[in-house]
């Protein structure tokens, strides 16, 4: 039986996991949920645009792991969004512990166009190593992922390449650095030296090739707000304050307090904002003042930056199987992930492209992806900038001097001021505690569950996900969903 509940219980933030958490509470039969949104959209860091005719996803891209045990991938299906390779029962089974195979080409900074096979080992040692089990490394040097692959990589390349020849070898090393920048990206890391080595096994994925949604990602977002009852949503309204574990003799343990003034009581509060706006604004939006050991976990989760670079090109200048190019630089055999000038060198973290297929839907568009400061940088420039400075990095690559993009679309998801960055990973000395302590309610004995946090960074297992995000405001409308029944199973609130 739904309960009827009174409670005034306040989400902050309309992404997934605001949305998540308000359908979950609404079907329990709870009449006072409200969202407050600062922007004036849905959707957080899902977020669909339009390069020419083209859709192109800015924010969230793929349902990683498709699969029956993905909640996102089910209410895709359920809605209608996704094209029938998707549905493939194959294609759910495939395990590629997230790193689903890609057809590559690969171009050198010397504008050649390299045979996949000499840098094929590089790729396959990189993999094994990052699929090798993360366990706590008990007391060894490395404490990130950037140091531990560098030494592993020089070990088995010392066994395992001994009688390749030099130029060869000193190709694979430039490929590895190539992948540990791919690899910021996926991480929303800028190197992975900020990387903790003990949390990174923590991170679990779902059977299945990652897929798209036919419409863009915010059809999701869509469907799901339509099933909301209207006006639960007040969008362009940033909060300022909460203020919870009220001593005073309010009516209510939460109060709620808005940038333009307005002040509205609460009996329960979901956080929902992402980590990087946590880490800026945690002083201001808590008071009183968030618990020591949950601001040290805050301050331990790392949370970087991801961007994307869209390219649409009148004809392709990359095989038709291609799904993803690399660019792989000849001075980079020391293994990094970082450049040492960051306003003159920004592009040399761009680690390459991914081909948005099917051309029939996409028509001829790239997706470059750059991680970290480099990727920070990049977005204060102009677009035309950013155009001229990718053009000559792909004429110089391919040695075509005649390659020029259509239109270009780049995202800036730092310097947006209610995101600050991309998506979470976990920072050296991070551990699975910290992970725990991020989701952990504020509230008093008496009002336990006064401030209740979602969002992908307070998942323990599917952190940087949307599907993660999802399962957390579920988590926490199952939260006060408990509470209220076990107060009183049997009545009406």
């Amino acid at each position: 039986m739904a309960l009827s509940v009174n409670a005034r219980i306040f989400i902050i933030g309309c992404g997934i996991s605001g949305i998540a958490a308000a359908h979950r509470l609404v079907n329990a039969g709870f009449r006072r949920v409200r969202i407050l949104e600062a922007t004036a959209r849905s959707g957080g860091r899902i977020k669909t645009g339009r390069l020419g005719d083209n859709i192109v996803e800015v924010g969230a891209n793929w349902i990683h792991g498709p699969s029956e045990e993905n909640p996102v991938f089910c209410l895709a299906r359920k809605y209608g969004l996704l094209d029938p390779e998707a549905l493939n029962p194959e294609n759910q089974a495939t395990d590629v512990e997230g790193y689903p195979p890609k057809v590559p080409n690969v171009f050198s900074s010397s504008g050649q166009k390299l045979n996949a096979e000499d840098i094929y080992p590089a790729q396959e040692l990189f993999i094994r190593l990052m699929c090798a089990e993360f366990e706590s490394q008990g007391g060894e040097p490395q404490a990130c992922v950037g140091d531990f692959i560098r030494s592993k990589v020089q070990q088995r390349a010392a066994e395992e390449w001994k009688d390749v020849e030099a130029a060869t070898r000193s190709l694979r090393l430039c490929m590895i650095s190539n992948m540990l920048k791919e690899e910021c990206c996926i991480n929303g890391a800028h190197s992975m030296d900020e990387v903790g080595l003990d949390a990174f096994g923590l991170y679990k994925t779902f059977p299945g090739m990652d897929c798209t949604l036919l419409g863009g990602f915010e059809g999701l977002i869509k469907n799901l707000m339509s099933e909301l009852p209207s006006g639960l949503v007040t969008y362009n309204q940033p909060v300022h304050c909460v203020h919870w574990n009220n001593t005073e003799k309010r009516e209510s343990p939460v109060m709620i307090e808005c940038d333009d003034g307005e002040k509205v009581a609460a009996d329960h509060a979901i956080v929902t904002v992402p980590l990087g706006y946590l880490k800026k604004h945690h002083s201001d939006l808590f008071h009183p003042p968030l618990p020591l050991h949950k601001l040290h976990s805050i301050q331990r989760l790392g949370f970087g930056t991801s961007n994307k670079i869209f390219l649409e090109f009148d004809s392709p200048w990359w095989d038709a199987d291609c799904e993803v190019i690399y660019l792989v630089w000849e001075d980079e055999d020391v293994m990094v992930d970082q450049v040492p000038d960051v306003q003159r060198s920004w592009m040399k973290k761009l680690f390459g492209f991914t081909v948005l297929k099917p051309t029939e839907r996409y028509g001829h568009v790239l997706c470059g992806w750059i991680a970290g400061h480099e990727s920070e940088y990049m977005e204060t420039l102009s677009e035309q900038e950013v155009t001229h400075t990718i053009t000559q990095l792909i004429r110089r690559f391919t040695g075509n001097p005649t390659i020029t993009p259509r239109r270009v679309l780049r995202s800036q998801w730092f310097h947006d001021p209610w995101t600050c960055g991309a998506y979470s990973h976990p920072g050296i000395g991070c551990s699975a505690q910290d992970l725990e302590n991020m989701r952990e309610p504020l509230g008093s004995r008496s009002q336990p569950l006064q401030v209740l946090f979602a969002g992908e960074a307070t998942h323990p297992d599917y952190y940087s996900t949307v599907h993660g995000a999802l399962l957390t405001g579920w988590r926490e409308a199952d939260r006060l969903i408990s509470h209220y029944s076990s107060i009183s199973p049997d009545l009406k609130f």
